[in-house]
Protein backbone atom coordinates (compact mmCIF):
# COMPACT_ATOMS: atom_id res chain seq x y z
CA UNK A 1 0.00 0.00 0.00
CA UNK A 2 2.90 2.71 0.75
CA UNK A 3 4.75 1.98 -2.58
CA UNK A 4 1.40 2.42 -4.43
CA UNK A 5 0.61 6.02 -2.16
CA UNK A 6 4.38 6.76 -3.01
CA UNK A 7 4.25 6.64 -6.93
CA UNK A 8 1.38 9.19 -7.30
CA UNK A 9 2.26 12.34 -8.20
CA UNK A 10 1.72 15.22 -5.51
CA UNK A 11 -1.11 17.51 -6.24
CA UNK A 12 0.74 20.07 -4.26
CA UNK A 13 4.18 20.19 -6.15
CA UNK A 14 2.32 20.82 -9.41
CA UNK A 15 0.51 24.11 -7.91
CA UNK A 16 3.56 25.55 -6.31
CA UNK A 17 5.59 25.26 -9.53
CA UNK A 18 3.89 26.55 -12.68
CA UNK A 19 5.71 27.60 -15.85
CA UNK A 20 5.27 30.78 -16.93
CA UNK A 21 6.45 31.20 -20.40
CA UNK A 22 4.74 34.40 -21.56
CA UNK A 23 6.62 36.05 -18.73
CA UNK A 24 10.23 36.85 -19.64
CA UNK A 25 9.42 37.99 -23.29
CA UNK A 26 6.56 40.15 -21.89
CA UNK A 27 9.17 41.70 -19.78
CA UNK A 28 11.48 42.09 -22.89
CA UNK A 29 8.83 43.98 -24.77
CA UNK A 30 7.97 46.39 -21.66
CA UNK A 31 11.38 47.36 -21.65
CA UNK A 32 12.18 47.70 -25.51
CA UNK A 33 8.91 50.10 -25.94
CA UNK A 34 9.70 52.48 -22.85
CA UNK A 35 13.17 52.59 -24.69
CA UNK A 36 11.91 53.37 -28.24
CA UNK A 37 9.50 55.92 -26.32
CA UNK A 38 12.37 57.61 -24.52
CA UNK A 39 14.54 58.11 -28.29
CA UNK A 40 11.25 59.34 -29.86
CA UNK A 41 10.85 61.71 -27.20
CA UNK A 42 14.11 62.89 -27.25
CA UNK A 43 14.27 63.84 -30.74
CA UNK A 44 10.85 65.90 -30.87
CA UNK A 45 12.46 67.69 -28.01
CA UNK A 46 15.98 68.53 -29.76
CA UNK A 47 14.18 69.12 -33.02
CA UNK A 48 11.27 71.62 -31.94
CA UNK A 49 14.23 73.79 -29.82
CA UNK A 50 16.39 74.25 -32.72
CA UNK A 51 13.22 75.25 -34.89
CA UNK A 52 12.64 77.69 -32.51
CA UNK A 53 16.37 78.87 -32.47
CA UNK A 54 16.28 79.34 -36.24
CA UNK A 55 12.75 81.39 -36.08
CA UNK A 56 14.22 83.45 -33.79
CA UNK A 57 17.43 83.77 -35.26
CA UNK A 58 15.91 84.82 -38.51
CA UNK A 59 13.11 87.17 -36.64
CA UNK A 60 16.13 88.60 -35.18
CA UNK A 61 18.19 89.30 -38.82
CA UNK A 62 14.98 90.63 -40.39
CA UNK A 63 14.61 92.78 -37.22
CA UNK A 64 17.81 93.98 -37.50
CA UNK A 65 17.63 94.43 -41.35
CA UNK A 66 14.58 96.40 -41.13
CA UNK A 67 16.35 98.64 -38.43
CA UNK A 68 19.63 99.66 -40.01
CA UNK A 69 17.23 100.64 -43.65
CA UNK A 70 14.94 102.73 -41.41
CA UNK A 71 17.73 104.84 -39.79
CA UNK A 72 19.39 105.22 -43.00
CA UNK A 73 16.66 106.14 -44.52
CA UNK A 74 15.84 109.04 -41.42
CA UNK A 75 19.15 110.62 -41.78
CA UNK A 76 18.59 114.27 -42.73
CA UNK A 77 21.06 115.87 -45.42
CA UNK A 78 23.57 118.27 -43.87
CA UNK A 79 26.28 120.40 -45.50
CA UNK A 80 28.85 119.40 -47.48
CA UNK A 81 31.17 121.04 -45.49
CA UNK A 82 32.30 121.13 -41.57
CA UNK A 83 28.97 123.77 -40.25
CA UNK A 84 31.73 125.98 -38.56
CA UNK A 85 32.59 126.75 -41.39
CA UNK A 86 28.85 128.38 -42.61
CA UNK A 87 29.19 132.07 -41.97
CA UNK A 88 32.53 131.69 -44.25
CA UNK A 89 30.51 129.96 -47.20
CA UNK A 90 28.77 131.83 -49.88
CA UNK A 91 26.28 130.92 -52.69
CA UNK A 92 28.28 132.25 -55.45
CA UNK A 93 26.13 130.60 -58.41
CA UNK A 94 22.52 129.04 -58.10
CA UNK A 95 21.16 126.55 -59.13
CA UNK A 96 18.88 127.82 -61.66
CA UNK A 97 15.24 127.51 -61.30
CA UNK A 98 12.81 129.01 -63.18
CA UNK A 99 10.58 130.47 -60.69
CA UNK A 100 13.01 131.88 -58.84
CA UNK A 101 13.73 135.86 -59.31
CA UNK A 102 15.43 137.49 -61.78
CA UNK A 103 18.53 138.14 -59.79
CA UNK A 104 18.84 134.48 -58.84
CA UNK A 105 18.57 133.02 -61.99
CA UNK A 106 21.21 135.42 -63.87
CA UNK A 107 23.40 134.54 -60.90
CA UNK A 108 22.47 130.67 -61.72
CA UNK A 109 24.17 130.67 -65.10
CA UNK A 110 27.55 129.49 -66.33
CA UNK A 111 29.34 131.08 -68.95
CA UNK A 112 32.24 129.72 -71.34
CA UNK A 113 33.06 131.13 -74.87
CA UNK A 114 30.17 133.20 -74.77
CA UNK A 115 27.71 130.31 -74.28
CA UNK A 116 25.10 130.30 -71.27
CA UNK A 117 24.80 127.14 -69.45
CA UNK A 118 22.32 126.65 -66.55
CA UNK A 119 24.02 125.64 -63.65
CA UNK A 120 22.50 121.95 -61.89
CA UNK A 121 23.69 123.15 -58.62
CA UNK A 122 24.85 125.00 -55.93
CA UNK A 123 28.54 126.87 -56.50
CA UNK A 124 29.93 127.03 -52.81
CA UNK A 125 33.19 129.21 -52.15
CA UNK A 126 34.78 130.20 -49.14
CA UNK A 127 36.50 133.37 -50.28
CA UNK A 128 38.06 131.70 -52.95
CA UNK A 129 40.25 129.29 -50.36
CA UNK A 130 40.48 125.82 -50.55
CA UNK A 131 38.07 124.08 -47.74
CA UNK A 132 37.35 120.50 -46.88
CA UNK A 133 34.53 118.83 -48.59
CA UNK A 134 32.78 116.28 -46.68
CA UNK A 135 29.43 113.50 -47.24
CA UNK A 136 26.24 115.07 -46.68
CA UNK A 137 24.56 111.43 -46.11
CA UNK A 138 26.12 108.73 -45.42
CA UNK A 139 25.80 106.16 -48.49
CA UNK A 140 28.14 104.46 -51.11
CA UNK A 141 30.52 105.67 -53.65
CA UNK A 142 29.22 105.16 -57.12
CA UNK A 143 32.13 106.83 -58.91
CA UNK A 144 35.16 109.11 -58.97
CA UNK A 145 35.20 110.81 -61.90
CA UNK A 146 38.64 112.48 -62.95
CA UNK A 147 38.44 115.61 -65.65
CA UNK A 148 40.93 118.69 -64.56
CA UNK A 149 38.42 120.48 -67.03
CA UNK A 150 35.17 120.52 -65.15
CA UNK A 151 36.80 119.58 -61.82
CA UNK A 152 37.19 115.90 -60.52
CA UNK A 153 33.52 114.56 -59.15
CA UNK A 154 32.60 112.02 -56.58
CA UNK A 155 29.32 110.55 -56.72
CA UNK A 156 27.66 109.14 -53.73
CA UNK A 157 24.13 107.12 -53.63
CA UNK A 158 22.05 107.22 -50.52
CA UNK A 159 19.69 104.87 -48.75
CA UNK A 160 16.91 107.13 -49.41
CA UNK A 161 17.16 107.21 -53.44
CA UNK A 162 19.06 109.99 -53.81
CA UNK A 163 22.37 110.99 -54.91
CA UNK A 164 25.28 113.61 -54.14
CA UNK A 165 27.75 114.87 -56.40
CA UNK A 166 30.30 116.73 -55.13
CA UNK A 167 32.71 118.66 -58.28
CA UNK A 168 35.63 120.61 -58.43
CA UNK A 169 37.27 119.10 -55.81
CA UNK A 170 41.00 117.70 -55.79
CA UNK A 171 42.90 115.51 -53.05
CA UNK A 172 40.17 112.72 -53.06
CA UNK A 173 39.92 110.55 -50.01
CA UNK A 174 37.61 107.70 -51.42
CA UNK A 175 37.04 105.16 -54.05
CA UNK A 176 34.54 103.37 -55.91
CA UNK A 177 32.58 100.70 -53.49
CA UNK A 178 33.34 102.59 -49.93
CA UNK A 179 30.86 103.22 -47.65
CA UNK A 180 30.98 106.67 -46.31
CA UNK A 181 29.64 107.92 -43.11
CA UNK A 182 27.79 111.42 -42.95
CA UNK A 183 30.38 114.39 -42.02
CA UNK A 184 33.02 111.93 -43.74
CA UNK A 185 36.21 113.71 -45.26
CA UNK A 186 35.70 113.34 -49.18
CA UNK A 187 38.32 115.75 -50.86
CA UNK A 188 39.52 119.45 -50.69
CA UNK A 189 37.95 122.14 -52.78
CA UNK A 190 39.70 123.93 -56.24
CA UNK A 191 39.19 125.50 -59.06
CA UNK A 192 38.47 124.21 -62.73
CA UNK A 193 39.02 125.26 -66.45
CA UNK A 194 35.46 125.19 -67.00
CA UNK A 195 34.22 127.86 -64.54
CA UNK A 196 37.26 129.84 -63.50
CA UNK A 197 34.95 133.10 -62.20
CA UNK A 198 33.93 130.99 -59.14
CA UNK A 199 37.68 130.40 -58.29
CA UNK A 200 38.04 127.92 -55.83
CA UNK A 201 34.50 126.06 -55.05
CA UNK A 202 32.64 123.10 -54.40
CA UNK A 203 29.87 122.14 -56.95
CA UNK A 204 27.11 120.62 -54.91
CA UNK A 205 24.17 119.12 -56.70
CA UNK A 206 21.82 116.59 -55.65
CA UNK A 207 19.27 113.98 -57.12
CA UNK A 208 16.47 112.22 -56.28
CA UNK A 209 15.69 109.14 -57.76
CA UNK A 210 17.44 110.36 -61.05
CA UNK A 211 16.16 113.70 -61.17
CA UNK A 212 17.79 116.99 -60.14
CA UNK A 213 16.83 118.82 -57.14
CA UNK A 214 17.65 122.68 -56.04
CA UNK A 215 19.87 122.19 -52.77
CA UNK A 216 18.57 125.32 -51.42
CA UNK A 217 15.35 123.56 -50.94
CA UNK A 218 16.77 121.31 -48.84
CA UNK A 219 19.11 123.19 -46.77
CA UNK A 220 19.24 126.51 -45.92
CA UNK A 221 22.31 128.50 -47.58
Amino acid sequence: MREEQSNKPSQKKTKTNPKKPWFWPLVYTGFAVAFVGMIWGYNVYVNTDSAEDAAWTEAGSKTEKVTIETNAQAENMKYPFDEALFDKVEVVQHYYDMEADETTREKSLLVFNQTYVASTGVSLSMNSEPFEVVAAMSGKVEAVNLDPFVGDEIVISHANGMQTKYRSVTGILVKVGDEVEQGQALATATENEWNPTAGVHLQFEILDNGVLVNPESLLAF
